[in-house]
């Protein structure tokens, strides 16, 4: 990237961030509903919330602009258009993954179990003129074997290795676009590498399934249903475009309240929709029961890598794990301890405003987490913007929230390493735990996209 192209985006961020600051001083009554609850109270009254201004298209380049406008109902309908209207060799194969986290809200709005809202949500979908509907779930799993495996080597080298811990997860790309462009070598030398859930099911079905159903990728339109637009911005990375074969792992992420739309615009009702079950990336025939990882509505990535580390290092078995809420909800943490001596100490960190505490004490050397996972979503994935929001917008309906939680809770939780479908494409497709194959498709890298490692000073907390 120019210097040219990194001056602009610089400048825009600047101006952008000083006009959301100014907005929210001329309209306090308005600037509330982007604070989160700290101890019970509303914090950030006259403040911005950076998870707010990621959301928004100030800081992006005109190239991203583009990449993200594609990401939208008009361009999946154009797709659809062009299946029927030209001839048969330029059609694309149109393949749906939906994210777990997505069908609570499904479930809530067509008041039915979260099973039966994926049957209906793939009914629809498949009535569009979408030929295959996945789950993420799959994905999710290759993810978290893949972080608690990178989580040991970290943890055995850290002695020698000043940037081994502590440990950051890698799947929300809010999270991750804030590393790179403001905190910089501070942190991303400490996320962990594996490929968040959705770039996993991209691999997968630009990779694996195309070569089972004999097809090109660029023949393959791959969208993902999730409940964060910051999903769309993690799909256009360039890691994850094939500039050979000109295609993107992801073509397009919409958000689940973007399809409740387009029922809504096509009138359909869930009363309506046909009730089908979802596909099996291994081509398996029969409904699978779906299942969930552990976790507050997240994938659960600190709750399997905490259970694996304490088998791994120290031989102990832990069946449940004790939260012990620090500064609110969202700042939780966990301790393994043997005989009075604190063995791991994770912690779960959700919302920019608790990021930026964790920021500060990173800063001073006071972290003492082997692992932190991190989201920039109040309350989780659950509560992504894509899906919480309330019908009247900038709020988040903690009403739906509580059902969505609610509903995800219901479904039960299976292990990742008792799935046999995991351990088929660890050899089928990736020849291995430890190949080539496995490293290049399962993992990425992260790096410094900002010319300074502090943070800016026009940026309140």
């Amino acid at each position: 990237m120019s210097e040219v192209n990194i001056a602009k985006r610089k400048e825009k961020c600047e101006n952008c961030t000083k006009q959301c600051n100014k907005k929210q001083t001329e309209d306090g009554a308005n600037s509330n509903q982007e604070g989160e609850e700290v101890n019970g109270q509303v914090n950030g009254a006259s403040q911005l919330l950076l998870s707010a201004c990621l959301s928004c298209d100030g800081c992006l380049s005109d190239e991203e602009s583009l990449k993200i406008s594609q990401q939208s109902l008009e361009e999946v309908e154009r797709v659809l258009a062009l299946n029927k209207k030209c001839d048969t060799s330029k059609h694309k194969v149109l393949v749906a993954s939906v994210c777990p986290q997505s069908l609570p809200f499904f479930a809530v709005k067509f008041g039915v179990d979260v099973t039966e809202a994926a049957h209906r949500l793939c009914g629809f979908l498949k009535s569009l003129g979408v030929q295959h509907v996945f789950d993420t779930t799959l994905a999710a799993g290759f993810s978290i074997l893949e972080s608690q495996k990178e989580f040991i080597q970290r943890y055995r080298r850290r002695h020698h290795d000043s940037h081994a811990l502590p440990m950051f997860t890698s799947s929300c790309p809010g999270w991750i676009r804030y590393s790179e462009r403001v905190l910089g070598s501070l942190v991303t030398p400490h996320i962990c590498t594996a490929r968040s859930p959705q770039q996993i099911m991209g691999s997968l079905v630009k990779d694996y399934f195309c070569k089972q159903q004999k097809l090109s990728p660029e023949k393959i339109y791959h969208m993902v249903v999730a409940p964060c637009f910051d999903k769309k911005l993690e799909a256009v990375r360039e890691e994850f475009y094939n500039s050979l074969l000109e295609t993107r792992d992801v073509d397009c992420v919409l958000t689940s309240g973007e399809i409740y739309y387009l029922m809504e615009q096509r009138k359909v009702s869930e009363e309506e929709l046909d009730s089908v079950p979802l596909d099996q990336v291994l081509g398996d025939t029969g409904d699978v029961a779906l299942v969930r990882h552990d976790g507050r509505g997240s994938e659960g990535f600190l709750e399997h890598v905490f259970k694996h580390a304490a088998k791994e290092l120290f031989g102990l078995d832990v069946h449940e794990i004790t939260y012990k809420t620090l500064r609110n909800r969202d700042f939780q943490e966990v301790t393994l301890e043997r005989d009075g001596e604190t063995l791991l100490q994770f912690a779960a960190v959700y919302g920019f405003r608790n990021i930026q505490t964790l920021v500060h004490r990173m800063r001073k050397g006071r972290v003492p987490y082997q692992l932190v996972e991190v989201l920039s979503c109040p309350g989780g994935c659950l509560s992504g913007r894509g899906q919480a929001e309330s019908e009247a917008g900038g709020r988040v309906d903690k009403a739906l929230v509580q059902q969505m939680e609610e509903a995800y809770s219901s479904l039960p939780v299976r292990l990742p390493e008792v799935n046999p479908a995991l351990h088929t494409l660890y050899q089928d497709w990736l020849q291995g735990q430890d190949s080539c194959q496995a490293s290049k498709l399962l993992h990425t890298e992260y790096r410094n996209q900002s010319q300074s490692h502090t943070q800016p000073p026009h940026m309140q907390w």
